[in-house]
């Protein structure tokens, strides 16, 4: 039985440790997986799916959505991660996947360091069958964080990095944090 799995949440919340758990857990359920990232995330391998904690299941570096529609037809579940970086047609082909009757995992950042939604991810919400937020310690008071605060001073939707340009921030750190400005970070 096809679905979509959304995971989603801020920089630091554990989305990819929890992704890695489910595809390791169909994995020992002796199902088929297959597993995307985008290109452009090269921050601890080329090949692939790393945790902040350094837990790691290989995976397909891919620049279009679409590639993942490749997938051999005895595939049960596909994995997704730092979906955010994709593209809008990511939605349309997790949604073609699920209708094929493939579980679909997918982890990324729901707002970008702006605190606005990011990506299809708002739109892969939209259709899941199961959406699990997931959140971070706030770095500045000890509460849920959930904002992905960016300490360098760059306008580009995309920077990559840890916790040298990220924080992760509640809501009231984050306002204020924003009402600062980055050199008071």
């Amino acid at each position: 039985m096809g679905c979509i799995e959304v995971i989603c949440g801020s920089m630091f919340s554990g989305k990819t440790e929890e992704l890695i758990r489910r595809l390791k857990r169909a994995q020992f359920a002796k199902q088929k997986i297959e597993i995307f990232k985008p290109t452009v995330d090269k921050r601890y391998s080329d090949l692939d799916v790393v945790s902040h904690d350094l837990h790691k299941i290989p995976c397909t570096p891919i620049k279009d959505p679409a590639r993942m529609l490749n997938v051999a037809a005895d595939v049960e579940v596909v994995g997704v991660d730092e979906a955010q970086f994709f593209d809008e047609s990511l939605v349309q082909v997790c949604q073609t996947l699920a209708n094929r009757g493939v579980r679909v995992i997918v982890a990324g950042l729901d707002t970008d360091y702006l605190g606005k939604p990011f990506g299809p991810i708002p739109g892969l919400m939209a259709i899941a069958e199961d959406v699990q937020k997931v959140h971070a310690i706030c770095v500045r008071c000890g509460n849920l964080a959930n904002h992905s605060h960016r300490l360098s001073r760059s306008k580009k939707l995309v920077v990559l990095g840890e916790k040298d340009v990220y924080e992760p921030l509640c809501r009231e750190c984050f306002n204020k944090a924003m009402a600062e400005g980055p050199e008071n970070a």
